[in-house]
């Protein structure tokens, strides 16, 4: 009984460690970079409907066995190049706007739970070419509704429109945007490139106009030197060559700064452009190379902990199988051997009866004797006589003798031929009746007969 009581508790302690053991690796940690997504039965709304999932980001839940899953998202940034072709403006003019959009999935409250419907299970390609779609669709929509003079000169203004709409968009199916850049904004027309023109012939007309000015005010001059009668004639050439000079300079240093600007805000341009392809190359690159290992570890966790698991698992079930198989054939040993115990019992409780039995007749035989045990076994044996008897005869009943020669020479003693004495032989190889009862101490009664011997005895008297 200890040893049964020992091994039920043996069992009953593994049991608990494994059912404590299953609810510690039931409980999950949601990692910084991605949403815990829990599905299956995961209560209701306030409205009364089912819930279809419950999203975790940034801390741990515990996932009910068989009722419940989980899956993650992943919040690593998503690079998209939208090269978008042929897009018609609201003067109804073809431009080209090359751009490249940042997104990822958001962590607000409910566009989460968009992400967790539209977006689980799909790969991060399928997920980049769904943002894609979202993103030409707004941005030709945005261009429709601008003139390209704003799309060239008001790029603040541009981006926030498509901002704004790229964002609705994207929360419907659980993503944010993060960044725009545009790049070369460009038409098939060739209107962006003839503003361009337009802007420095503008320039050049003011130039030559402010040229026309001062050669008016030199000429003007002159005309008051002559009018006062030459005095300071000389005088009002120097001015006015000096005007002329002065406005040359002018002109000159005008002509200079503009190209020097013009060769700034080129500089300025292209190294901005490069700086942030660069910087978002860098950052795609530093994002790719985080999810690749947040994969891998992840990966690995799961693979050790399903092995690690599954080999306890199975290791504890064959104990359990073995224990169970030595528990049934201790069992049926045990009922075997008290089966052998009982059957042993009943048969020598029967043969116990038997003689109790056979004890009471011989004493009823012994009493009707009167007493005296030689009597009583005279009576049975006379009891069993006639069956003696008929032994006897069944031993030589079935002899078969189908042919007997017997060779005689004429009379033998007593008168008697060899045949006679052959069958008289056989008869005598039973035994007489007297002989039996002689054999068993009793005398048959007188109304068989004498015997030879009691016949001598009484001539003698």
């Amino acid at each position: 009984m200890e040893i049964e009581s020992a091994g039920l508790i043996i069992v009953v302690a593994v049991l608990l460690f494994s059912f404590v053991g299953l609810l510690i690796t039931r409980y999950k940690k949601c990692p910084s970079d991605k949403i815990m997504v829990i599905y299956g039965n995961v209560g209701q709304n306030n409205d009364g409907t089912s819930r279809s999932a419950k999203c975790i980001h940034g801390g741990a839940s515990f996932i009910i066995p068989v009722i419940q899953a989980y899956q993650y998202l992943d919040l690593t940034p998503i690079s998209i190049p939208v090269d978008l072709t042929n897009a018609l403006s609201r003067q109804n003019i073809r431009i080209d706007v090359p751009s490249r959009f940042t997104v990822g999935i958001s962590t607000e409250q409910g566009v989460m739970q968009n992400a967790a419907e539209r977006l689980l299970g799909l790969k991060n390609s399928e997920v980049q070419d769904l943002a894609k779609d979202i993103i030409f669709g707004q941005l030709r929509l945005v261009i429709a509704t601008m003139d390209i003079e704003e799309i060239n000169t008001d790029r603040d203004k541009f981006l926030e429109e498509v901002s704004k709409n790229v964002e609705v968009e994207l929360k419907k199916i659980g993503l944010r945007l993060i960044n725009v850049n545009l790049t070369d904004i460009t038409d098939e027309s060739g209107y962006i490139v003839a503003l361009g023109k337009e802007a420095a012939a503008k320039a050049i007309n003011d130039a030559k106009k402010s040229v026309a000015e001062k050669d008016r005010d030199g000429s003007i001059g002159e005309a008051n030197a002559h009018r006062d009668q030459r005095v300071e004639v000389a005088s009002a050439e120097a001015t006015a060559i000096k005007g002329e000079n002065e406005a040359q300079i002018s002109i000159a240093m005008s002509n200079a700064a503009r190209r020097e600007r013009e060769a700034e805000a080129t500089k300025i341009a292209t190294s901005a452009e490069k700086i942030q392809t660069a910087k978002a190359l860098q950052e795609a690159y530093e994002a790719e190379r985080q999810a690749e290992v947040a994969r891998s570890n992840r990966e690995k966790a799961t693979l050790e902990a399903d092995v690690i698991v599954k080999a306890e698992i199975e290791k504890r079930k064959i104990e359990l199988d073995a224990e169970a198989e030595a528990e049934r054939m201790r069992i049926k040993a045990r009922g075997e051997a008290e089966a052998i115990m009982a059957r042993m019992e009943a048969e020598a409780k029967g043969a116990q009866e038997i003689l109790l039995k056979q004890a009471t007749g011989l004493a009823a035989i012994v009493k009707a004797a009167g007493g005296n045990a030689d009597d009583a076994l005279k009576l049975m044996l006379t009891d069993k006589m006639e069956e003696l008897q008929k032994i006897q005869v069944e031993a030589i009943k079935n002899i078969k003798i189908d042919k007997i020669t017997v060779w005689e020479n004429g009379g033998e003693k007593d008168g008697k031929t060899a045949t006679a004495n052959f069958l008289a032989g056989m008869i005598k190889s039973i035994p007489p009746l007297n002989e039996m009862f002689d054999m068993a101490g009793m005398k048959l009664p007188s109304y068989f007969g004498e015997t030879k011997q009691e016949k001598t005895d009484k001539s003698q008297f």
